[in-house]
């Protein structure tokens, strides 16, 4: 198992997540405080991946309020923690949690893209604090194999280039978050 923590740069607070590789696939617990559009929160998070780092299940709790399950198959067909299918989430294999450098992992590892390639991707975009989900476009473009990735936010017109360690965690994610645990 390991650990890592993660501050943003914009706002107050920081993430420690604890990262465990498994016979059956990825294990992820997480637990951050932080603030967004001047409202402080304390999410906790867990996520399941199998062995190909496809999304199997994402549970988000925020301290005192609202809770958040997804179930996918891995093959992009989602239904939430009462067993409503999630229509909208149609083709989505990775989530993306909007205050975590974290899920960028999930696309960087599933993907394994080759130097110069770039893949266009639909994710199931979780926002914080309020925990709402929408499907999303992104797309990644390996700058150099199992060490730096571009993200796009093809929907916003976002881009930055992270630095990834040998597990696909984010070093470093330029204007957005800066890992303090380990430092490489």
């Amino acid at each position: 198992m390991r650990e890592v923590r993660w501050t943003p740069q914009e706002s107050e607070g920081v993430e420690h997540l604890a990262f465990d590789a498994r016979a059956d696939g990825f294990y992820i617990e997480s637990v951050l405080v932080g603030e967004r559009d001047g409202r402080a929160y304390g999410l906790m998070y867990r996520v399941k991946c199998d062995l190909q780092w496809r999304t199997l299940r994402a549970s988000l709790k925020l301290v005192g309020g609202a809770e958040l399950e997804l179930h996918g198959d891995g093959e992009g067909n989602w239904h939430d923690g009462h067993g409503l299918v999630l229509a909208s989430l149609a083709g989505c294999i990775d989530i993306d949690i909007s205050a975590t450098p974290f899920t960028n992992t999930l696309p960087v590892r599933r993907l394994q893209l080759a130097k110069g390639a770039r893949e266009p991707i639909a994710v199931a975009f979780i926002s914080v604090p309020d925990l709402q989900v929408s499907r999303v476009e992104q797309a990644y473009t390996c700058i150099e194999p199992g060490s730096e990735y571009r993200y796009e936010g093809i929907d916003t017109g976002f881009a930055a280039e992270l630095k990834v360690d040998g597990d696909g965690l984010v070093i470093d994610y330029p204007t957005m978050f800066t890992r303090t645990l380990p430092l490489v």
